[in-house]
């Protein structure tokens, strides 16, 4: 349609000469698809040379097409917030009641929210944000697109106005679907899911019934429920409570640091959106009552790999790095 109408242009400005039709006036436009190792890249026209804007509306002459787009009905549990919860069924929200929850990502790629979005609450409250990959269905190592989400207490993960579905720019075909977070490990399918513009795939990784890549991705939270391991306080993809680079000093090693812990403490509890609030309940503690030691403690006991039950194991994710 637009190259008809282009061709057509053309040759009423060559048979009247009323019009000309110049360089300025036809766009960049196209798309980027990928396949695996291929991408693809279409472009229609010219080397944009001109837009105008005006406020937030911006006029681009020529011919542009829009990327294709993919929606993602993704759900997921986080054991921390998950930890006895005040309603059945659905995790704490407590980082969003506190006001902790930041109004950037905390994944580097620069996604914000309007404060507004952590004013809902119930079931479709945000807990706190995400990071959500699509790989390749050729090669799970291959990251075709990533971005920041966020979680709801019912585990739906949406965009970034709360509600809305997930929406990821990439070529409607079948992808692997990887789910992270800043303090837990993550978990990536174990089969492809084809995923379109037209509808949202449901990606369920609260079930048992969609299974994840590798052993134990997840902890079995009872009642059909199944959430990622917490634990993660330095972002390594491994959870330890003991031995080399352990998650529990980690954790002591913030508390006795907090300016606010002039006396120094070891049951003092640091606040904050910190990554060593393992529970997510706003309060970082090494010692005492509910601290986040022994979340930690009683995941790496309670792993199913774990058979001696070693108090120096170590839970390892299971998403393969990316290329």
């Amino acid at each position: 349609m637009k190259i008809s109408f282009l061709i057509s242009a053309l040759c009423f400005a060559t048979i009247s000469g009323a019009q000309s039709i110049y360089k300025s006036s036809i766009d960049s436009g196209g798309s980027v698809a990928g396949n695996g190792n291929i991408q693809m890249i279409a472009t229609i026209g010219e080397v944009n040379v001109k837009e105008t804007t005006v406020g937030n509306i911006k006029l681009s002459e020529g011919f542009i097409s829009k990327a294709f787009e993919v929606k993602i009905d993704a759900k997921v549990f986080l054991q921390g917030p998950f930890l006895n919860p005040s309603t059945p069924g659905l995790m704490n929200d407590n980082l969003r009641a506190l006001g902790r929850l930041p109004m950037v990502s905390p994944y580097g790629d620069g996604a914000t929210v309007n404060t507004s979005v952590f004013n809902v609450t119930g079931n479709n409250a945000i807990v706190d944000w995400v990071w959500v990959e699509i790989r390749a269905a050729n090669n799970n190592a291959n990251l075709i697109n990533k971005k920041s989400a966020l979680v709801q207490r019912d585990g739906d993960i949406v965009g970034l106005d709360g509600t809305s579905t997930l929406i990821m720019t990439a070529s409607p075909t079948s992808y692997y679907v990887v789910v992270n977070h800043r303090n837990h490990t993550g978990a990536m399918t174990s089969a492809t899911f084809g995923l379109t513009e037209a509808s949202a795939t449901a990606v369920n990784l609260k079930s048992n019934g969609v299974a994840t890549y590798g052993s134990n991705a997840r902890v079995n939270m009872g009642s059909g429920n199944w959430a990622l391991w917490a634990g993660d306080t330095d972002g390594s993809n491994k959870i330890r409570f003991s031995g080399a680079n352990n998650g529990s000093n980690i954790i002591k090693d913030h508390i006795l640091a907090d300016p606010a812990n002039v006396l120094k403490f070891i049951t003092f509890g640091s606040t904050g959106y910190l990554n060593v609030d393992v529970d997510m309940n706003g309060i970082g503690k090494f010692s005492g009552s509910n601290n986040d030691s022994n979340i930690i403690k009683d995941n790496v006991l309670a792993h199913p790999s774990n058979v001696l039950h070693f108090i120096t194991y170590t839970i390892n994710e299971t998403v393969p790095p990316k290329n």
